[in-house]
């Protein structure tokens, strides 16, 4: 038996019940998984962007879904927003620390995906 160690309720973590549909743990995966935001975390993975570098990163993202899915992510507190006091103002977009610890497993899959592709399904750049 350890002495000297107790662990209380306190200090144990939240459990998320992640099948319930108020669970905020459930509402993260599906901003992450929505159809733009897992493009968006791919895109970020490297350096920050601009709005508009992001957007062109994306192809067939619209101005509008760009934003809303970067609101999100931002108020998951994945994604990073830096306004810039100029006019037009100029706003960068980076992952955070958290966001980098969910990004990487997802391009760990888009990797593994991308190398079991037939070589005719693979981009031409």
């Amino acid at each position: 038996m350890d002495e000297g160690v107790q662990v209380t309720a306190a200090e144990a973590p939240p459990r998320y019940e992640v099948f319930h549909t108020d669970c905020l743990a459930r509402n993260v995966v599906d901003h992450v998984t929505s159809r733009w935001g897992v493009w968006v975390l791919i895109s970020l993975r490297t350096n920050a962007l601009r709005f508009y570098e992001l957007r062109e990163s994306i192809h067939g993202i619209s101005e509008k879904m760009l934003s809303q899915t970067l609101r999100v992510l931002v108020q998951d507190g994945l994604v990073w927003r830096e306004v810039e006091p100029t006019v037009p103002p100029q706003v960068t977009y980076g992952l955070t620390e958290f966001g980098r610890e969910i990004g990487e497993p997802l391009r760990e899959l888009f990797d593994r995906i991308t190398q079991h592709l037939p070589a005719e399904f693979k981009p031409t750049r």
